[in-house]
């Protein structure tokens, strides 16, 4: 994928899925397979043994990505589609309901 419509540190609600209409910051971002990983969706468990960083090992929760498709920028608080625009030579990201630059 070229250019990624979302990125780290953007609020974006998830649109399809079991975690269907949960909100979260988005904490990375994988251009080449086309997945986020949101903070707080889409939670798994994971069985981690004993190790220098964990000393106890067991089990933890964490993030699994999500597909790009499955979740949807929200811009002032409603979901949006993304659009891109080139003002003053530079190409900048745009939400198609107001049509107000994001940055």
């Amino acid at each position: 994928m070229s250019t990624m419509k979302i990125k780290k540190g953007d609020t974006v609600k998830v649109i399809a899925g079991k975690d269907k209409d949960k909100e979260g910051k988005v904490l990375s971002v994988d251009k080449k397979n086309g997945k986020v990983v949101v903070e707080g969706v889409n939670m798994v468990t994971k069985h981690a043994k004993p190790s220098a960083a964990n000393q106890n090992g067991g089990i933890i929760q964490k993030e699994a990505a999500l597909d790009m498709s499955n979740v949807m920028y929200v811009y002032k608080g409603k979901p949006t589609r993304i659009g891109f625009k080139v003002e003053n030579d530079k190409k900048v990201r745009f939400a198609k309901s107001t049509g107000d630059v994001i940055d």
